[in-house]
């Protein structure tokens, strides 16, 4: 169990934080950059859940495992494998389960929406413009992620990518699943302003 008595240390003051393992790194490194940006995407998705458990309860709850899945993901991030300090513990990583329970909700949610014939501009409903933020934030924490593993000497796990890939899907098709609920996708017209 986490236990958090009191919120600032001041071992930060000085630009750097601690990972997991106890190793120190730069506030502006990397892998920070990456859980980091899973943290941003976990807030996006809070925000949408102030309209989801009205709108939808299913869809809520779905939200509720995923943000659970996302400290998860974090935990996994800023615990590196391979990093300065060994690991002498079962370290907290995402697993297969998770990403496969992801797919068949995307699945379930696809199954009953309409094909689409355009791409889809964000908005709609309040809780679909907030799953449209939430998705682009995933995608940017995939986008630190990947660059993260293509790194010399840093280890982000298989698993861990295609969580937070499947998750910017799940998140996109939730949000149809909203709109179509509530009145329609917003479809972009490309040239529409010439």
């Amino acid at each position: 169990m986490v236990r958090l008595n009191q919120i600032y240390t001041r071992t930060g003051d000085d630009g750097t934080t601690g990972l997991g393992t106890g190793e120190r790194r730069s506030k502006a490194d990397l892998r920070v950059e990456a859980y980091g940006a899973v943290d941003e995407a976990n807030a996006a998705i809070g925000l949408a859940r102030l309209h989801s458990a009205g709108e939808e309860p299913a869809i809520d709850a779905m939200l509720a495992r995923i943000q659970n899945d996302l400290f998860d993901l974090g935990a996994d991030l800023c615990t590196p494998e391979g990093g300065e300090k060994p690991i002498t513990w079962t370290a907290l990583r995402i697993a297969q389960a998770q990403s496969d329970r992801l797919e068949q909700e995307i699945d379930a949610m696809n199954a009953s929406l309409p094909a689409l014939k355009s791409f889809v501009l964000p908005g709609g409903t309040p809780c679909a413009a907030a799953l449209h933020l939430a998705r682009t934030t995933a995608r940017r924490a995939e986008r630190c992620m990947v660059a993260l593993s293509q790194r010399a000497g840093e280890i982000v796990s298989p698993e861990a990518l295609r969580y937070i890939n499947r998750l910017s899907d799940h998140l996109f098709v939730a949000s149809r699943v909203l709109n179509h609920r509530g009145g329609g996708d917003i479809l972009w017209v490309p040239g529409e302003n010439r």
